[in-house]
């Protein structure tokens, strides 16, 4: 049952989840909000991926290892929902059904999968902002995993996104404070940096530019694409 609360602009309506901490979150093919749901105290209650229809009735579904740390999720060309899932004892790329069946497809331990979003490929891409990790990496539907090496080191991939270049464009946080593109061929650029921003979160515009947050700039700031 949701709580509601009067806004000065609107009535805001909250869900109460089953874990400590919701993360992502994006429409699925079947009319509902799939999210990420990071592990509470001492692993319980578990991770798990969450459906929520639009009514609120709320349902998750435990990950495999109850531990882990999902972010990124976002609805696949396959009908199915795919996220990010950064666990205890392994890193993996995940895949759900509408109906709740997951599978994961595993990564180097340590690559540490943050960010995540269908492709103009019909393939998934994925930031790794782990130890092991600096690349972004590409996952097929039938969980083919091919990873490209970010040229700067220690650069800390954030969010990522497909452009309206058709191109995937990602954010590089503590390490180096960029905006990157790759192509779906691998090929990365990588923006001039501006230190202290902290870029995060970033998504394409309608304007036909990308938009992203600033974690220690305090703003929404808006990049340009040349």
């Amino acid at each position: 049952m949701g709580s509601d609360r009067m806004t000065p602009d609107g009535v805001l309506t909250q869900f109460p989840g089953a874990a400590d901490g919701a993360q992502g979150i994006t429409t699925g093919p079947d009319g509902n909000l799939w999210f990420t749901e990071r592990e509470g105290d001492f692993c319980y209650p578990p991770s798990g991926i969450g459906r929520i229809t639009p009514s609120g009735v709320l349902t998750l579904f435990p990950l495999p290892d109850g531990c882990s740390w999902p972010d990124g999720i976002a609805a696949g060309p396959d009908g199915n929902l795919w996220f990010a899932d950064a666990s205890t004892f392994s890193d993996n790329i995940g895949r759900i059904t509408p109906a709740g069946k997951i599978t994961e497809f595993p990564l180097t331990e340590g690559s540490g999968p943050l960010g995540l979003t269908a492709g103009p490929d019909k393939n998934l891409w994925f930031t790794e902002a782990g130890y092991a990790g600096n690349n972004i990496g590409r996952i097929s539907t039938a969980g083919v995993i091919s990873e490209f090496p970010i040229p700067t080191a220690d650069s800390y991939p954030y969010g990522i996104t497909a452009g309206p270049d058709e191109n995937l464009w990602f954010t590089e946080a503590y390490g180096s404070n960029k905006i990157a593109r790759i192509t779906t061929a691998g090929a990365i650029k990588e923006s001039a940096s501006k230190p202290g921003i902290v870029p995060e979160g970033i998504a394409a515009g309608p304007d036909g530019n990308l938009w992203f947050t600033e974690y220690f700039g305090n703003a929404i700031a808006e990049f340009r694409i040349p």
